[in-house]
């Protein structure tokens, strides 16, 4: 086959140093295909020529070519790591380019082992490709989200939450529109490169996904479970370097408390994720003034703080923390997947003993149990929290459901700036919304919060780095979406089936 190819087409094999800088160029351009550019399509066309590489070299060179790609895709698509480390971290310049470069390094590995098992078990097969290469890719994809504490940024899937594959979200999670992606661009080779008849399978295997995305759109797998419910989010907008300083409690807290008097109307209102920058305990009376002021006005007030189990105890824990306050008095949700480097340190006592030395962060919060009670309103609505980073990992969310009727996501984007990383969280958590059918609460400390419906469709956007009040009705909704009922087991096990298949398939030249 080779032989027969353009010479361009033979620049992986004939120049494999300009082909991987080449592929590098085309990772660089993914994070184009997300928010808040949100270019989807580029997605498809920048893993093509990716996929073709593996057909035509060496399972070792496709994995090289792919490490490439991927690390073009994560320096370009989680650069904002620098800036949380750097800016407001206050770490050494060296050390937020070490950790940022050695993310990449790491996730680009994993994209690595994608392009070696592509290589590998297609065997320059075109129609093995068009099973394979989805499969490997999406197993490396929901890897790369648990293996050392997971890190599932980037995922292809996020990228179509405004396309037709977004259909498929509802029933096979986002990893399903990863699988779908990848299956309809190995068709588009398969359609490029064979005639007659196989081109004409290869086009209809192109279109197919998104065809039968399209469907899986119209359908509303949840239904309501009640009269919309008046919702408010409010957002300090005070910026990280800001938060922390001790002039700034007192003026925070008062914007919080008198935000929420002015929303009399309002029976749910939510602030960020630690909105008051205290621990809990410090600031008691505080709290307790604001649940005088819900329960004479009948609302609830769901808001983040960091916890204290103990009062000043030396073995007291300190959980990140989100507090409903109501009728019924105080409920409370830890966050249970903390921030690796950020919430907890993985570290020998001697590197944190020189973190402490170097005056860096180097204590641990606490995590939550795994599963939870729900927070429940006064009028009987279940809340379904997740904390920041958390709802980056759908699948640990699915034991709230079906009793969850609200998604209600608290963050502090803040620690990222100006950058992409607020508008890719914003992507996630609208495809969290669509996986389980439930309209979503999204507030955040300096944006971007957003009410966003179970379709995955922002309804109500506020103002980053902005002082901002948002209210809107939000329905409560119930019933399960098929991701709901199953998780991630059906799309995974259909990776392993299909990578198992054609690895004993070919067995005799593994």
């Amino acid at each position: 086959m080779a032989k027969d190819l353009h010479p361009f087409l033979l620049l992986p094999a004939d120049r494999p140093r300009l082909s991987r800088l080449f592929v590098f160029l085309l990772g660089c351009g993914m994070s184009l295909g997300f928010a808040p550019w949100g270019l989807s399509f580029l997605a498809s066309l920048l893993v093509l020529p990716l996929l073709f590489i593996c057909m035509i070299v060496s399972p070792r060179d496709a994995a090289g070519h792919a490490f490439w790609f991927g690390l073009g895709m994560f320096l370009t698509g989680t650069y904002w790591i620098y800036i949380s480390v750097h800016v407001y971290g206050n770490a050494a310049l060296w050390i937020a380019f070490l950790l940022m470069i050695g993310l990449a390094i790491i996730m680009a590995s994993f994209i690595a082992i994608a392009g070696w098992l592509i290589s590998r078990l297609s065997q320059g097969e075109f129609w093995q490709m068009v099973f394979v290469a989805p499969a490997a890719w999406v197993l490396v994809e929901w890897l790369r989200g648990w293996a050392f504490t997971g890190f599932p940024w980037l995922a292809l899937g996020y990228g179509q939450i405004d396309g037709l594959f977004a259909g498929w979200a509802p029933v096979l999670g986002v990893y399903g529109v990863s699988f779908m992606l990848m299956f309809s661009t190995s068709a588009a080779i398969v359609a490029f490169m064979l005639t007659g008849v196989q081109r004409i399978i290869g086009v209809l295997a192109i279109l197919l996904p998104w065809l039968a995305g399209g469907a899986l759109l119209m359908i509303e797998w949840t239904e309501s479970a009640g009269e919309p419910i008046r919702t408010t989010i409010v957002q300090a907008g005070v910026s990280q370097d800001q938060k922390w300083q001790r002039n700034q409690l007192m003026p925070i807290m008062e914007f919080y408390r008198n935000s929420t008097l002015s929303v009399p109307d309002s029976k749910l209102v939510v602030w960020p994720e630690v909105a008051i920058p205290a621990l809990d305990d410090q600031v008691d009376g505080y709290i307790n003034r604001v649940q005088g002021d819900v329960r004479a006005r009948k609302q609830n007030v769901v808001f983040g703080i960091l916890e204290r189990s103990s009062h000043r105890d030396a073995e007291a824990r300190i959980y990140n923390s989100v507090f409903l306050l109501g009728d019924a008095g105080r409920q409370v949700y830890r966050k249970r997947h903390l921030v690796p480097f950020g919430e907890y340190f993985p570290v020998p006592d001697g590197v944190r003993e020189w973190m402490k030395m170097q005056n860096l962060p180097y204590s641990d919060l606490a995590a939550g149990e795994a599963i939870q009670p729900l927070l429940v309103t006064d009028i009987g609505t279940r809340l379904a929290a997740a904390i920041c980073y958390e709802d980056a990992y759908g699948a640990e969310q699915l034991y709230a459901f079906p009793d969850a009727n609200i998604l209600i996501n608290v963050s502090n984007d803040a620690w990222f700036g100006d950058s992409i990383a607020p508008h890719q969280h914003l992507e996630i958590a609208r495809m969290r919304a669509l996986e389980v059918g439930r309209n979503a609460v999204r507030s955040t400390n300096t944006g971007i919060s957003a009410f966003i419906g179970s379709d995955g469709d922002l309804l109500h956007v506020g103002k980053q780095f902005e002082p901002q009040v948002i209210t809107a009705n939000i329905e409560p909704r119930r019933g399960m979406t098929p991701y709901a009922s199953t998780g991630n087991r059906p799309i995974i096990g259909i990776c392993l089936a299909i990578i198992a298949f054609f690895w004993i398939r070919n067995r005799a030249s593994l």
